[in-house]
């Protein structure tokens, strides 16, 4: 524990300092220069550490296990505890609650190198990004201080408990309730298709508090950050999903269980702005690792393509096959710029919805788009689990479901644009 807390001590101050001098750099930059530079596509010295950090604990200590994970679908403990040791976990949470509190744009950086490895370890540690997510914005200081600072503390884990088996996309239709007993909230319903359900400390979780179905979404719902030990909840066993094995799904039930009034978010009625906020926040990582897996998919088959040998020349020279490498590196190269561009977005402290679901949409697509062209390079190698590139299509196709569907994103996109053509 004193390593852990003397590591990431270190590493925050060392943050600071780094962003004192480049503060210090700009300000006599700017002051030298009358108009500013733009458009710039340089990473700095610091974002290049982290990704080179990132890139190296990927693929010298992730990559190589992520198979075994994969077939026998346990929990990355030991990875997740590493990470977390790193400074390559929670990196969201603010400096002032004992984080490293690096931007949106940095943390999706190191999520795009995670997620080369591993989409299934990448999902298990960005889940908590998506479960801290609403304390982060929407949280007291005392929420914040006890249960952000948990995560920096110890490895832990947390969750964000929404879904339900009859409501995923339909966030309007859930039917957990949440009806106030004096000073406490008493909570009966039942989740679906939670990460880390099984291994998180703590849960976001978003129940009703109006019982009357004609009252509006954005005042009939509440969200809660409710204690993972806390009696009346059931964890059900671990789903074994297509891909990303390792990440632990699960339902969970409610029977009677009990809330404090002070682990109310903001106040009653306020759930539902909180819990859709959020995902301004976290769909550009999820961007990032899709991402990571398209760049993944691509490399495997650019390496593969310049070995097997067929007709007397290696595949690569074919123009069938080199046609469909551009295309595959085409894709990589625009999500990659799309997820950026969503995480600079955020911040720059302005509303992301639009530019998050263009990512989130595009890379999901591409990411299942790139894995099966890889496959399709492999030919019936690909076809086999002895080669990588079957696990990566199979991780690949959640990208297009979890954290809103591609469809979803379509429709968000089209209500954006539409609003501002009206304007």
């Amino acid at each position: 524990m004193l390593f852990h807390k003397v590591l990431r001590a270190s590493l925050r101050a060392g943050i600071r300092l780094q962003s004192s001098s480049a503060a210090a750099a700009s300000a006599t930059s700017h002051s030298s220069h009358a108009t500013s530079q733009g458009f710039s596509f340089e990473l700095t010295e610091q974002q290049k550490e982290f990704q080179q950090l990132a890139r190296k604990f990927a693929r010298e200590e992730v990559l190589p296990v992520a198979p075994e994970y994969d077939k026998s679908g346990e929990y990355p403990v030991p990875l997740i505890k590493k990470a977390w040791e790193l400074g390559l976990m929670n990196g969201h949470i603010p400096q002032e609650y004992g984080g490293i509190g690096l931007s949106a744009f940095d943390n999706c950086l190191i999520t795009e190198e995670m997620a080369y490895a591993c989409t299934g370890v990448q999902t298990a540690i960005e889940a908590n990004s998506l479960g801290a997510m609403p304390v982060i914005l929407a949280g007291n200081e005392a929420q914040k201080t006890k249960y952000l600072g948990r995560l920096v503390e110890e490895p832990l884990m947390c969750a964000y408990c929404v879904t339900e088996p009859g409501a995923g996309s339909d966030v309007a239709g859930l039917k957990t309730r949440a009806e106030k007993k004096g000073d406490e909230y008493v909570v009966n319903g039942q989740k679906m298709w939670i990460t880390n359900g099984g291994k998180a400390n703590w849960y976001f979780l978003l129940a009703r508090t109006n019982p009357d179905p004609k009252c509006p979404t954005g005042k009939a719902f509440t969200g809660f950050i409710l204690e993972a030990d806390t009696p009346g909840i059931t964890i059900g066993r671990k789903e074994m999903n297509m891909g990303q094995r390792c990440s632990d799904t699960r339902g969970i039930t409610f029977e009677d269980v009990r809330i404090p009034k002070e682990n109310v978010l903001i106040t009653e009625g306020a759930g539902f702005k909180i819990a859709m906020g959020a995902f301004d926040s976290t769909r550009p990582p999820v961007a990032a690792g899709a991402t990571g897996l398209a760049q993944r998919a691509l490399d495997e088959a650019t390496n593969y393509a310049m070995e097997r040998k067929t007709f007397g020349k290696v595949i690569a020279e074919h123009q069938a096959v080199s046609f469909l490498l551009a295309e595959m590196a085409m894709k990589v190269e625009l999500a990659r710029m799309a997820y950026q561009r969503a995480a600079w977005e955020v911040d720059q402290g302005r509303r992301n919805t639009y530019y998050a679901s263009i990512a989130k949409a595009f890379a999901g697509d591409i990411a299942n788009q790139v894995a099966t062209d890889a496959v399709q390079v492999f030919g019936g190698n690909g076809f086999n689990s002895d080669y990588p590139v079957e696990k990566l299509m199979r991780d690949a196709k959640i990208y297009q479901i979890y954290e809103g569907t591609a469809q979803i994103q379509r429709l968000i996109i089209a209500r954006e644009h539409l609003g501002r053509a009206r304007k």
